[in-house]
C-alpha cells in the first residue's frame, strides 16, 4: 500500500496522539507507569527480532518488526516530553 505523504503523516500524527492518550491522566494505567528504562528491555528484544528478520530476509516480517520498533521510539518520546 502507498499513501501519499499527507497520509502518511496524518497517520503518523494518529499513533503520537494514541501513544499520548495511553499515557494521559486518563489513560493506560501501565502505560503510564512506564519509564525509558522500564521499557528497555522490550526495545531491545523488538530490535533482535528485527535484526532476525532481516537475516531470514522475511520482508513481510521486517515490515511488522519496524511498525514495532517504530511504536518504541514514539512511545520513548512520549516519556521524554
Amino acid at each position: 500500500m502507498i499513501f501519499e505523504k499527507t497520509e502518511v503523516c496524518k497517520e503518523f500524527a494518529r499513533l503520537i496522539e494514541i501513544v499520548r492518550t495511553l499515557r494521559g491522566s486518563d489513560g493506560c494505567e501501565w502505560d503510564r507507569a512506564q519509564t525509558s528504562t522500564s521499557l528497555a528491555p522490550y526495545f531491545l528484544e523488538e530490535a533482535y527480532e528485527t535484526i532476525e528478520a532481516i537475516h531470514d530476509e522475511d520482508y513481510t516480517k521486517i515490515k511488522e518488526e519496524m511498525g514495532d520498533l517504530l511504536l518504541h521510539i514514539v512511545f520513548q518520546s512520549a516519556i521524554a516530553e
